[in-house]
């Protein structure tokens, strides 16, 4: 995971278990705004995930944007809302719908999602998840209109994450740079938390101008754009026959994505 951009900030990721035959790889970013005293975190980007073990399906994946609500009362929580998309290169695709709980009514974290197939003319629901992404889901069968669980997270051990030493990481690693803001947040110092983050954001815009002024251009370590990646582009055609979002734009803006150097090796082999 780094970090390719900061203006705007954009992180490029490249997962990888080897011994489960999974690779995701994708990236994030991110768009503020207020919204009815809540603040919305609208997420860009999209990730594929490849199945080795599946004879290399691929899987295309938007993200929810994140609300932050109850700023007023002094106890901030987060939930997610919107409508993302998953489109499998087996020929079929999901819209998943995310709801938050309202002031009177309203479940939450829930989500529902509906899965289809895309050579399917009257776009007829083969299978719908719904409850809550956070606690208990289940899916029902449109054909033998069966329920069953779906998913229990409560029975889910979370993954910790493990990082080297701050004194190994290289000078450009993300959780280096923001090690102070993220240390800032943990002891819920909100002050000091933005202290450091408009720090870090004054000196990379410097080192943004320096580069401008001697005409050089900014090139990630790890990462490499490529334009119509062909997982990316394929999918994307697949999603946007099926599926148009409220406003007439694409559900998936670019064909391109941010591909790790050592793979992007492989596309020129």
């Amino acid at each position: 995971m780094a970090v390719v951009s900061h203006h705007p900030p954009v992180t490029a990721f490249y997962i990888e278990n080897k011994k489960a035959g999974v690779v995701l790889n994708g990236y994030s970013g991110q768009k503020t705004r207020i919204l009815n005293a809540t603040l919305v975190c609208d997420q860009t980007g999209h990730e594929v995930v490849t199945l080795s073990s599946r004879n290399n399906e691929t899987y295309l994946f938007t993200s929810p944007a994140l609300t932050i609500r109850g700023i007023w009362y002094a106890a901030p929580y987060v939930e997610l809302i919107g409508t993302t998309c998953i489109q499998a290169s087996t020929g079929y695709y999901a819209s998943i719908e995310y709801s938050s709980r309202g002031w009177i009514s309203g479940e939450k974290n829930h989500f529902r999602c509906l899965i289809r197939k895309n050579d399917d003319a009257l776009k007829d629901i083969l299978y719908k998840i719904e409850g809550q992404w956070s606690g208990k889901s289940s899916i029902i069968d449109y054909k033998t209109k069966e329920s069953r669980q779906f998913l229990d997270t409560g029975i889910l051990e979370s993954a910790r994450a493990k990082y080297k030493p701050f004194q190994d990481m290289g000078e450009m690693e993300t959780h280096r740079i923001w090690q102070k803001v993220s240390e800032a947040i943990r002891n819920n110092d909100s002050v000091l938390a933005g202290t450091e983050k408009s720090n870090i954001e004054n000196q990379k815009r410097a080192e943004e101008k320096e580069r401008r002024d001697k005409g050089l251009k900014w090139e990630p370590h790890y990462f490499e754009w490529v334009d119509n990646e062909p997982q990316v582009e394929k999918l994307r055609n697949m999603l946007n026959q099926v599926i148009r979002y409220k406003g007439g734009y694409d559900a998936i803006s670019q064909n391109g994505n941010w591909i790790l150097r050592e793979e992007r090796k492989k596309y020129k082999n």
